[in-house]
């Protein structure tokens, strides 16, 4: 059985489950423009209306923090942005267009119509990007036997696009959208899936994720390990502790080793 060296620890596991936005792929890089997009969309439909502007900012709606340019520059990981659906994001939305006049019907129609323009403008731009380190440590997992899976709170069909688009689509064995569940994050759902379609118990798998609820999410599910990935600087914004519920907390993919058992010293 494959050995998971985290933070000074080892887990012997046979396979791992990996969150995407933010563990695998760069977060603010793809969901920070996305969402700018989504949402200065939305205001010009009010506009259009000669409704009044959204009377909060992305910080409030998004949980996006924002640097002297406008840009998102991090996210807290407890908000909407980085644990919440498509859907929680469009019912928050079109409640703040409620709140502005808008029959309840129409503020869903223009949320979502703000969020096919935010996915075009994304699916002509491809803006994605592995996050740092790891593509080798995918290497290493897959020479080692390791089984792997992603599991999302992002729709299925997206999250395999995404994949695809940074190339790494092919490691995995399968791919759990928050869409495949009655309960997504941080109930056990995803993961039990996942365990199902890689012929695994939850206990012999890893989680691997960027917020406390896919931490939960693990313990849950009777992983093994929940991996917590906090790279220098993510929350400390907020001041908020990184990842309470992790059984091992890493800054970088560097910190994480996977080998065969027969190699272990």
């Amino acid at each position: 059985m494959p050995v998971l060296h985290a933070a000074g620890r080892t887990y012997r596991i046979e396979g791992i489950l990996f969150d995407k936005d933010g563990t695998l792929m760069d977060f603010i890089y793809t969901w920070g423009d996305w969402s700018g997009q989504m949402l200065a969309r939305f205001s010009a439909l009010l506009e259009a209306r000669n409704l009044p502007p959204l009377g909060v900012g992305p910080d409030v709606l998004w949980g996006t923090l924002h640097g002297a340019c406008g840009r998102v520059t991090d996210y807290d990981r407890s908000g909407p942005l980085a644990m919440g659906t498509v859907d929680d994001m469009l019912t928050i939305l079109a409640w703040h267009g409620y709140r502005a006049g808008l029959s309840w019907a129409e503020a869903r129609t223009l949320a979502d119509a703000s969020r096919r323009f935010a996915d075009e403008r994304l699916d002509e731009t491809r803006a994605v990007r592995p996050i740092p380190d790891a593509v080798p440590f995918l290497e290493s997992c897959r020479r080692s036997g390791v089984k792997m899976a992603v599991v999302t709170a992002d729709e299925t069909v997206s999250a395999l696009k995404h994949l695809e688009w940074l190339g790494i689509l092919g490691y995995f064995s399968a791919c759990v959208g928050t869409d495949q569940v009655e309960r997504g994050k941080p109930y056990p759902d995803m993961a039990l899936l996942a365990c199902r379609q890689l012929s695994l118990d939850g206990s012999q798998v890893a989680v691997i994720g960027d917020t406390n609820g896919d931490m939960r999410m693990a313990k849950s599910a009777g992983a093994a390990v929940a991996v917590g990935i906090s790279f220098p600087g993510a929350g400390e914004a907020e001041g908020a502790a990184p990842l309470p519920d992790a059984d091992a907390l890493i800054r970088s993919y560097r910190e994480l080793a996977i080998m065969p058992e027969k190699d272990e010293a």
